[in-house]
């Protein structure tokens, strides 16, 4: 006999009511068809439909990680604090790192990331360029301390993740690794049936210089995107700006009396003019504690990141430390600032010779501060955050914006872990030299969250059937013992045709378990009732479309059939493999 699951035994829980809390769809309709359930904030416990899932997008990472060449292994998610020591990350971190005291004293964190620990791994028994090059991965539940977890899945403070760190002996060495892993993670899109897009990113905490983020496009998105025709992409983040910034033509620099404006939008009214004919300011300070301000078009805002490269440890000013130096909020300019401050400008700037800027007194601005006369600019700099309407770094044409979730991303980290913990290789004249590594993540339950961001409709979930809990699900219509033993020959067919399945048996009204099935998203729905049996007809419904329709009860076998080639030839989630009903 064919195994196949029985809803009467499944431990699957659907709610009818949304939970308070649950502010995304994906959150939503996880926990009311019975895939998690949250234990605290943050934190969520999956259900079996849930490890389903679950288990269907792991299976997909090892098929195309092992199929690259990579290793397996599993690192413990305990880390002892030295090794983040001896990176220099045990402080640069921050908060997101959840750090604990064992009885002896001894401090630890939860692992956010390993590069510390597969570092540390391979020091002593990766000593030759003839062991080169070498990728290692794992999958495994990860930690964050979120100051505000928020979207289910999408911030949590404890999820599952893919990571994958490469060890090599030259550039050209990790940029091979680092093309195959991306062209994997196409693959591993392609196969979760993902809308996805490349986008050029920024490393953050991890380092390196050159990373690529695989992101989800789907409304929900926490991350703005920017692309264009000709193939850019990125994050506004990373972006390169190239905005437009307008004169305002004066001949002289004037003192406006402006009471009461203190924003670009207030300022821009009040002066009859665009926002891109004001300057927008923002202060912060280096690591050594010398004080900047920083200036970009008004329509536009101070990237902190883009900052950070100019002006290292940049840090933005509290209110504080601004009425402290003489700076008025809202009212910033670059005339006759405080002694030993400095102007910081975006490169777009560059042609407009006179600002129309604050004049550092509140309800006062200056229209037509000239640069080189009445103020100085000590450097030039791409300063802003990208955002839809600049033009496109590569073509000149016109950006065009999109809302992204991260699920994967690809980094070269070169030799910042290497170098700082110590990790040589030998190499071909016997002498010392530091791995050049690569790092690569997929994030998991990021992962089944996108998923059903992009696949669901006012009735629930519609699974790619990559990755959905069972292929088919035959519903009993009717409380016919022969309805049941039909439905159970039918559930028991497709079982041994190759498919998942689940028989509906549950002495559950018709419309429950309609409901359910369309809730959970079961990608086939057979149905199996008495007046369709005695018409020698059994019904069925493709979640993907919600196409329905009537075939004969004897061209079952047949229809399966047509259904498991296309089952074992899929290319991607989103192939409809029941095109033959």
């Amino acid at each position: 006999m064919a195994n196949y699951m029985l809803m009467s035994k499944l431990y699957a829980p659907t709610l009818k009511e949304t939970p308070n809390d649950a502010d995304i769809e994906s959150h939503k309709l996880l926990t009311r068809g019975a895939f998690l359930r949250k234990t605290s904030s943050g934190i969520y416990t999956f259900l079996p439909l849930g490890q389903m899932v679950l288990h269907r997008i792991e299976k997909i990472i090892r098929e195309v990680m092992n199929a690259s060449g990579a290793q397996e292994i599993l690192m413990p998610a305990l880390q002892p604090a030295e090794v983040w020591k001896e990176s220099g990350r045990w402080d640069d971190y921050g908060p997101e790192l959840m750090r604990l005291v064992d009885r002896h004293d001894h401090m630890y964190c939860l692992g956010p990331t390993h590069e510390e620990i597969v570092t540390a791994l391979i020091k002593n028994e990766l000593n030759s360029y003839k062991q080169l090059p070498c990728n290692l991965y794992q999958i495994q539940t990860k930690f964050r301390d979120e100051i505000r977890p928020r979207f289910g899945l999408l911030r949590g403070r404890e999820f599952i993740m893919k990571d994958a760190y490469s060890f090599h002996s030259s550039q050209e060495s990790l940029q091979e690794t680092y093309d195959e892993m991306s062209k994997a993670y196409a693959i591993f899109c392609n196969r979760c049936g993902l809308n996805w897009r490349a986008v050029e990113a920024d490393s953050g905490q991890i380092g390196g210089k050159v990373t690529t983020e695989f992101m989800a496009l789907a409304n929900s998105g926490e991350a703005e995107l920017v692309h264009c025709d000709c193939g850019y992409a990125a994050n506004v983040e990373a972006a390169d700006c190239i905005c437009e910034a307008k004169s305002y033509d004066v001949d002289h620099m004037e003192k406006v009396y402006t009471p009461g404006v203190h924003t670009i939008a207030e300022l821009a009214e009040f002066l009859h003019i665009e926002e891109n004919q004001t300057c927008k300011a923002l202060s912060g300070k280096s690591e050594n504690g010398d004080v900047f301000v920083l200036f970009v078009p008004g329509d536009h805002e101070v990237n902190e990141i883009k900052a950070a490269r100019v002006v290292p440890g940049f840090e933005i000013l509290t209110d504080e430390e601004m009425e402290e130096l003489g700076l008025p909020k809202g009212s910033m300019g670059p005339v006759n600032l405080p002694e030993g401050v400095k102007v910081i400008a975006d490169n777009s700037l560059k042609s407009i010779d006179r600002w129309v800027v604050g004049a550092n007194e509140d309800n006062y601005h200056f229209v037509g501060a000239k640069q080189g006369v009445d103020f100085e600019v000590y450097d030039w700099a791409d300063l802003c955050v990208t955002k839809p309407g600049d033009k496109c770094p590569n073509c000149g044409k016109t950006l065009i914006g999109d809302r992204g979730i991260e699920v994967s991303q690809v980094f070269q980290l070169g030799t910042k872990y290497s170098e700082a913990m110590k990790a040589f290789y030998l190499d071909e004249d016997g002498k010392q030299q530091p791995f050049i590594m690569g790092c690569y993540g997929i994030g998991v339950t990021r992962t089944l969250a996108a998923i059903v961001e992009q696949h669901y409709d006012e009735n629930g979930i519609k699974w790619p059937i990559s990755v959905a809990p069972a292929h088919i699900c035959v519903l009993a219509i009717g409380k016919e013992d022969y309805v049941l033993e039909a439905a159970s020959k039918i559930a028991e067919d497709c079982a041994w045709a190759g498919f998942d399945v689940v028989l509906d048996d549950r002495a559950e009204r018709p419309g429950v378990k309609f409901a359910d099935a369309d809730l959970i998203g079961w990608p086939l729905q057979i149905i199996v009732g008495k007046k369709g049996l005695e018409k020698g007809e059994i019904e069925f419904k493709v979640r993907a479309n919600n196409r329905r329709g009537t075939i004969p009860a004897g061209s079952i076998s047949e229809k399966l059939a047509d259904a498991n080639i296309a089952l074992r030839n899929i290319k991607n989630g989103a192939d409809d493999i029941f095109s033959s009903f």
